[in-house]
Protein backbone atom coordinates (compact mmCIF):
# COMPACT_ATOMS: atom_id res chain seq x y z
CA UNK A 1 0.00 0.00 0.00
CA UNK A 2 1.20 3.48 -0.84
CA UNK A 3 0.81 6.90 0.71
CA UNK A 4 -0.68 9.47 -1.63
CA UNK A 5 -1.78 12.79 -0.22
CA UNK A 6 -0.99 16.48 -0.47
CA UNK A 7 2.14 16.24 1.67
CA UNK A 8 3.71 13.36 -0.24
CA UNK A 9 2.96 15.20 -3.47
CA UNK A 10 4.41 18.51 -2.25
CA UNK A 11 7.51 16.93 -0.69
CA UNK A 12 8.07 14.23 -3.29
CA UNK A 13 8.54 11.53 -0.63
CA UNK A 14 7.34 7.95 -0.37
CA UNK A 15 6.55 8.06 3.34
CA UNK A 16 5.11 11.22 4.95
CA UNK A 17 7.51 11.27 7.90
CA UNK A 18 9.59 14.39 8.45
CA UNK A 19 12.62 14.53 10.73
CA UNK A 20 12.58 17.47 13.13
CA UNK A 21 15.18 20.23 12.63
CA UNK A 22 17.05 19.85 15.92
CA UNK A 23 20.02 22.14 16.54
CA UNK A 24 23.44 20.50 15.95
CA UNK A 25 21.66 17.15 15.41
CA UNK A 26 19.70 17.64 12.18
CA UNK A 27 22.67 17.64 9.89
CA UNK A 28 23.67 15.58 6.89
CA UNK A 29 24.46 12.32 8.72
CA UNK A 30 20.96 11.99 10.14
CA UNK A 31 19.00 13.89 7.49
CA UNK A 32 20.40 11.86 4.60
CA UNK A 33 19.50 8.63 6.39
CA UNK A 34 15.90 9.81 6.72
CA UNK A 35 15.66 10.89 3.09
CA UNK A 36 17.27 7.68 1.86
CA UNK A 37 14.74 5.69 3.89
CA UNK A 38 11.84 7.39 2.10
CA UNK A 39 11.04 10.19 4.54
CA UNK A 40 12.17 13.80 4.49
CA UNK A 41 15.41 14.77 6.20
CA UNK A 42 15.75 18.36 7.37
CA UNK A 43 18.90 20.43 7.93
CA UNK A 44 18.72 22.73 10.95
CA UNK A 45 19.70 26.37 11.43
CA UNK A 46 18.82 26.78 15.13
CA UNK A 47 22.44 26.14 16.17
CA UNK A 48 23.25 29.47 14.53
CA UNK A 49 26.38 27.95 12.95
CA UNK A 50 25.51 29.08 9.47
CA UNK A 51 28.91 28.43 7.89
CA UNK A 52 28.73 24.81 9.07
CA UNK A 53 25.14 24.57 7.89
CA UNK A 54 26.13 25.68 4.40
CA UNK A 55 28.59 22.79 4.32
CA UNK A 56 25.93 20.37 5.59
CA UNK A 57 23.56 21.37 2.79
CA UNK A 58 26.32 20.73 0.26
CA UNK A 59 27.06 17.33 1.89
CA UNK A 60 23.43 16.32 1.46
CA UNK A 61 23.89 16.44 -2.31
CA UNK A 62 26.65 13.83 -1.96
CA UNK A 63 24.80 11.58 0.49
CA UNK A 64 21.35 11.38 -1.09
CA UNK A 65 19.57 11.96 -4.36
CA UNK A 66 16.23 12.06 -2.53
CA UNK A 67 14.35 15.21 -1.51
CA UNK A 68 15.36 17.01 1.67
CA UNK A 69 14.49 20.28 3.34
CA UNK A 70 15.98 23.05 5.44
CA UNK A 71 14.52 24.73 8.50
CA UNK A 72 14.93 28.48 8.96
CA UNK A 73 14.72 29.12 12.71
CA UNK A 74 14.21 32.85 12.54
CA UNK A 75 15.21 33.62 16.14
CA UNK A 76 18.64 32.10 15.53
CA UNK A 77 19.37 33.10 11.93
CA UNK A 78 21.32 36.35 12.08
CA UNK A 79 22.42 36.32 8.45
CA UNK A 80 19.52 36.78 6.02
CA UNK A 81 21.87 35.59 3.29
CA UNK A 82 21.24 32.02 4.41
CA UNK A 83 17.85 32.24 2.70
CA UNK A 84 19.44 33.13 -0.64
CA UNK A 85 21.95 30.33 -0.12
CA UNK A 86 19.13 27.82 0.45
CA UNK A 87 17.42 29.04 -2.72
CA UNK A 88 20.66 28.88 -4.72
CA UNK A 89 21.28 25.27 -3.64
CA UNK A 90 18.04 24.16 -5.25
CA UNK A 91 16.35 23.17 -2.00
CA UNK A 92 12.63 22.78 -2.69
CA UNK A 93 11.17 22.53 0.82
CA UNK A 94 11.66 24.88 3.75
CA UNK A 95 10.12 24.98 7.19
CA UNK A 96 10.14 28.28 9.05
CA UNK A 97 9.88 28.55 12.81
CA UNK A 98 10.58 30.67 15.89
CA UNK A 99 9.40 33.88 14.30
CA UNK A 100 6.94 35.74 12.11
CA UNK A 101 5.81 33.87 8.95
CA UNK A 102 5.70 37.21 7.15
CA UNK A 103 9.50 37.46 7.24
CA UNK A 104 10.56 34.95 4.59
CA UNK A 105 7.43 33.31 3.16
CA UNK A 106 7.02 35.59 0.15
CA UNK A 107 10.74 35.48 -0.74
CA UNK A 108 10.88 31.69 -0.53
CA UNK A 109 7.64 31.10 -2.42
CA UNK A 110 8.64 33.58 -5.12
CA UNK A 111 11.72 31.41 -5.69
CA UNK A 112 9.51 28.35 -6.16
CA UNK A 113 10.01 26.73 -2.75
CA UNK A 114 7.32 25.00 -0.71
CA UNK A 115 7.02 26.59 2.73
CA UNK A 116 5.52 25.13 5.90
CA UNK A 117 5.47 27.16 9.13
CA UNK A 118 5.64 25.67 12.64
CA UNK A 119 2.72 26.71 14.84
CA UNK A 120 1.87 26.04 18.52
CA UNK A 121 -1.59 27.63 18.58
CA UNK A 122 -4.67 28.33 16.49
CA UNK A 123 -3.86 32.04 16.31
CA UNK A 124 -0.39 31.34 14.95
CA UNK A 125 -1.85 28.91 12.40
CA UNK A 126 -4.36 31.43 11.09
CA UNK A 127 -1.65 34.08 10.76
CA UNK A 128 0.64 31.72 8.86
CA UNK A 129 -2.10 30.74 6.43
CA UNK A 130 -2.92 34.41 5.90
CA UNK A 131 0.76 34.95 5.02
CA UNK A 132 0.45 32.38 2.25
CA UNK A 133 2.34 29.35 3.55
CA UNK A 134 1.75 26.09 1.71
CA UNK A 135 1.17 24.14 4.91
CA UNK A 136 1.65 23.95 8.65
CA UNK A 137 3.63 21.94 11.14
CA UNK A 138 1.28 21.77 14.12
CA UNK A 139 3.39 21.17 17.21
CA UNK A 140 1.88 19.95 20.46
CA UNK A 141 3.36 20.75 23.84
CA UNK A 142 4.47 17.17 24.48
CA UNK A 143 7.20 17.51 21.89
CA UNK A 144 10.77 18.28 22.85
CA UNK A 145 12.60 21.53 22.20
CA UNK A 146 11.45 25.13 22.18
CA UNK A 147 7.78 25.50 23.04
CA UNK A 148 4.98 27.98 23.56
CA UNK A 149 4.84 28.77 27.30
CA UNK A 150 1.08 28.15 27.06
CA UNK A 151 1.39 24.59 25.85
CA UNK A 152 -1.46 22.67 24.21
CA UNK A 153 -1.36 18.91 23.59
CA UNK A 154 -1.37 17.54 20.06
CA UNK A 155 -4.66 15.75 20.75
CA UNK A 156 -6.36 19.13 21.28
CA UNK A 157 -4.37 21.40 18.97
CA UNK A 158 -4.30 19.29 15.80
CA UNK A 159 -8.07 18.77 15.32
CA UNK A 160 -8.73 22.37 16.37
CA UNK A 161 -6.47 23.79 13.69
CA UNK A 162 -7.72 21.29 11.10
CA UNK A 163 -11.28 22.48 11.75
CA UNK A 164 -10.27 26.05 10.87
CA UNK A 165 -7.84 25.69 7.93
CA UNK A 166 -7.62 23.59 4.78
CA UNK A 167 -3.87 23.59 4.13
CA UNK A 168 -1.84 20.38 4.53
CA UNK A 169 -0.71 19.68 8.09
CA UNK A 170 2.33 17.86 9.43
CA UNK A 171 1.65 16.85 13.04
CA UNK A 172 4.48 17.07 15.60
CA UNK A 173 4.71 16.08 19.24
CA UNK A 174 4.30 12.50 20.48
CA UNK A 175 4.86 10.46 17.30
CA UNK A 176 7.06 7.39 16.96
CA UNK A 177 5.06 4.48 15.48
CA UNK A 178 2.32 3.48 13.09
CA UNK A 179 -0.46 3.75 15.65
CA UNK A 180 0.37 7.34 16.61
CA UNK A 181 0.77 8.22 12.94
CA UNK A 182 -2.67 6.76 12.18
CA UNK A 183 -4.10 8.79 15.06
CA UNK A 184 -2.60 11.95 13.59
CA UNK A 185 -4.18 11.19 10.22
CA UNK A 186 -7.54 10.58 11.91
CA UNK A 187 -7.26 14.04 13.47
CA UNK A 188 -6.51 15.75 10.16
CA UNK A 189 -2.77 15.49 9.51
CA UNK A 190 -1.22 14.20 6.29
CA UNK A 191 2.26 13.59 7.73
CA UNK A 192 4.05 13.43 11.06
CA UNK A 193 7.29 14.92 12.28
CA UNK A 194 9.56 12.95 14.59
CA UNK A 195 12.20 14.52 16.81
CA UNK A 196 13.02 12.47 19.90
CA UNK A 197 12.71 9.21 17.96
CA UNK A 198 15.37 10.55 15.58
CA UNK A 199 17.63 11.83 18.37
CA UNK A 200 17.79 8.24 19.63
CA UNK A 201 18.32 6.67 16.19
CA UNK A 202 21.55 4.90 15.31
CA UNK A 203 22.52 7.60 12.77
CA UNK A 204 21.93 10.45 15.22
CA UNK A 205 25.26 12.15 15.98
CA UNK A 206 24.56 12.71 19.69
CA UNK A 207 26.51 10.94 22.40
CA UNK A 208 25.36 7.50 23.55
CA UNK A 209 24.66 8.92 27.03
CA UNK A 210 21.79 10.97 25.63
CA UNK A 211 20.46 8.09 23.57
CA UNK A 212 20.61 5.81 26.61
CA UNK A 213 18.83 8.43 28.73
CA UNK A 214 15.98 8.40 26.21
CA UNK A 215 15.84 4.60 26.09
CA UNK A 216 15.78 4.41 29.90
CA UNK A 217 13.30 7.27 30.42
CA UNK A 218 9.84 6.81 31.90
CA UNK A 219 6.89 8.70 30.46
CA UNK A 220 7.24 11.21 33.31
CA UNK A 221 10.94 11.86 32.74
CA UNK A 222 10.72 15.15 30.87
CA UNK A 223 10.34 18.60 32.39
CA UNK A 224 8.70 21.74 31.03
CA UNK A 225 11.00 24.69 31.69
CA UNK A 226 10.85 28.48 31.36
CA UNK A 227 7.06 28.74 31.44
CA UNK A 228 7.33 32.30 32.81
CA UNK A 229 9.36 33.37 29.77
CA UNK A 230 9.62 32.61 26.06
CA UNK A 231 10.51 30.27 24.61
CA UNK A 232 9.62 27.54 27.05
CA UNK A 233 11.50 24.25 26.76
CA UNK A 234 10.77 20.56 27.12
CA UNK A 235 13.82 18.56 28.15
CA UNK A 236 14.79 15.25 29.64
CA UNK A 237 14.94 15.09 33.44
CA UNK A 238 18.43 15.39 34.88
CA UNK A 239 19.73 16.86 38.14
CA UNK A 240 20.13 20.17 36.34
CA UNK A 241 16.70 20.30 34.74
CA UNK A 242 14.98 19.07 37.90
CA UNK A 243 16.57 21.98 39.75
CA UNK A 244 15.28 24.38 37.08
CA UNK A 245 11.82 22.83 36.74
CA UNK A 246 9.91 25.32 38.87
CA UNK A 247 12.28 28.28 38.52
CA UNK A 248 10.71 31.57 37.49
CA UNK A 249 14.06 32.83 36.19
CA UNK A 250 14.84 32.72 32.49
CA UNK A 251 16.76 29.46 32.05
CA UNK A 252 18.08 30.17 28.56
CA UNK A 253 21.42 31.06 30.09
CA UNK A 254 21.66 27.55 31.52
CA UNK A 255 22.45 25.93 28.18
CA UNK A 256 26.15 26.39 28.85
CA UNK A 257 28.21 24.69 26.17
CA UNK A 258 25.57 22.55 24.53
CA UNK A 259 28.08 20.56 22.53
CA UNK A 260 29.58 19.19 25.78
CA UNK A 261 26.25 17.44 26.28
CA UNK A 262 25.39 16.68 22.68
CA UNK A 263 28.74 15.20 21.69
CA UNK A 264 30.70 14.95 24.94
CA UNK A 265 27.99 13.08 26.83
CA UNK A 266 27.92 15.28 29.95
CA UNK A 267 24.19 15.24 30.69
CA UNK A 268 24.55 18.02 33.28
CA UNK A 269 26.49 20.38 31.01
CA UNK A 270 23.43 21.70 29.22
CA UNK A 271 19.73 21.05 28.62
CA UNK A 272 18.88 17.94 26.58
CA UNK A 273 15.75 18.92 24.66
CA UNK A 274 13.58 15.82 24.55
CA UNK A 275 9.87 15.03 24.13
CA UNK A 276 7.56 12.98 26.33
CA UNK A 277 7.60 10.20 23.76
CA UNK A 278 10.98 9.25 25.23
CA UNK A 279 8.95 7.17 27.66
CA UNK A 280 7.92 4.90 24.76
CA UNK A 281 11.33 4.44 23.13
CA UNK A 282 13.08 1.28 24.26
CA UNK A 283 16.00 0.84 21.85
CA UNK A 284 18.45 2.58 19.53
CA UNK A 285 17.62 1.53 15.98
CA UNK A 286 18.62 2.47 12.42
CA UNK A 287 16.49 5.08 10.69
CA UNK A 288 15.56 2.78 7.81
CA UNK A 289 14.30 0.17 10.26
CA UNK A 290 12.27 2.76 12.18
CA UNK A 291 10.57 4.15 9.07
CA UNK A 292 9.84 0.73 7.61
CA UNK A 293 8.21 -0.40 10.85
CA UNK A 294 6.14 2.79 11.18
CA UNK A 295 4.93 2.42 7.63
CA UNK A 296 3.97 -1.25 8.12
CA UNK A 297 2.22 -0.58 11.43
CA UNK A 298 0.30 2.37 9.99
CA UNK A 299 -1.39 0.24 7.35
CA UNK A 300 -1.88 -2.65 9.79
CA UNK A 301 -3.71 -0.33 12.18
CA UNK A 302 -5.95 1.00 9.42
CA UNK A 303 -6.71 -2.51 8.19
CA UNK A 304 -7.44 -3.82 11.69
CA UNK A 305 -9.78 -0.95 12.53
CA UNK A 306 -11.52 -1.24 9.19
CA UNK A 307 -12.21 -4.94 9.79
CA UNK A 308 -13.40 -4.35 13.33
CA UNK A 309 -15.59 -1.30 12.84
CA UNK A 310 -16.61 -1.04 9.17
Amino acid sequence: MEFNNRVTQLLGVETPIVQAPMGWIARSQLASAVSNAGGLGIIETSSGELDAIREEILKMRQLTDKPFGVNVAQAFVRDPGIVNFIIDQGVKFVTTSAGNPERYTEQLKSAGLTVFHVVPSLGAALKAVECGVDGLIVEGGEGGGFKNPRDVSTMVLLPLIRSKVDVPIIAAGGFLDGATMAAAFALGAEAVQMGTRMVSAAESPVHENWKNAIVNAAETDTVFLNRAHSPALRAIRTEKTTRLEFSTDNVMGEFGTATDLYFGGDMEASIALTGQVAGRIDSVRPVAEILAEVRREFFEVLGSMSQQYL
